[in-house]
């Protein structure tokens, strides 16, 4: 199941911007994978370069970082609560909302970058613990249907999005 990519009666189209970054393979292995290169990006980010802005209103290096660890919270519990045959709808999170009450900006980059991985850790024990069956389970969250093992790629993809984002708005990784 995990090297299946998602149909589109997996998840909701939105989704596939992001399940479409995702090489083939095993996904899971992918996700373990490449939070390394995401590290590896940022190990040498100053204070200053994490607090840098490309543009007024848009978010700082640190907050991009947030919200990449807010939105993999929010989509492993997804996962988690789809795979144990939870069929309560989830709702939605207001990402901007969530950005501005978090204060990323007043936490070492490090440190956020530390929240990024361990997060990353715990998702991927989740989905390898996950057997086919409850990889197949669905649920809604944010009005949408989603299968549970479908949210390893959007997450695998969401990283890979930002990470681009980083690399040609930011300037990091060059």
């Amino acid at each position: 199941m995990r090297t299946r990519r998602p149909t589109p009666a997996d998840a909701n189209e939105y989704y596939f911007t992001y399940i479409g970054k995702v090489l083939d393979g095993d996904v899971v292995e992918r996700l373990a994978s490449q939070i390394a290169d995401t590290r590896a990006m940022l190990d040498s980010v100053s204070e200053e370069q994490a607090s840098y802005r490309y543009a007024s209103g848009k978010w700082s290096v640190k907050e991009v970082l947030g919200h990449l660890a807010d939105t993999e919270r929010v989509f492993a519990y997804r996962a988690l609560a789809f795979s144990r045959g939870d069929t309560e709808p989830i709702p939605g999170m207001d990402q901007d909302k969530w950005n501005a009450a978090a204060g990323f900006d007043e936490l070492p980059v490090g440190e956020i970058v530390g929240q990024l991985a361990a997060i990353r850790a715990a998702s991927v024990s989740l989905f390898r613990s996950l057997t086919d069956e409850q990889w197949r389970r669905r649920g809604t969250a944010s009005g949408f249907e989603f299968q549970a093992g479908a949210i390893a790629w959007i997450i695998a993809g969401h990283e890979l999005h930002h990470r681009g984002v980083l690399i040609e708005r930011y300037g990091l990784g060059e």
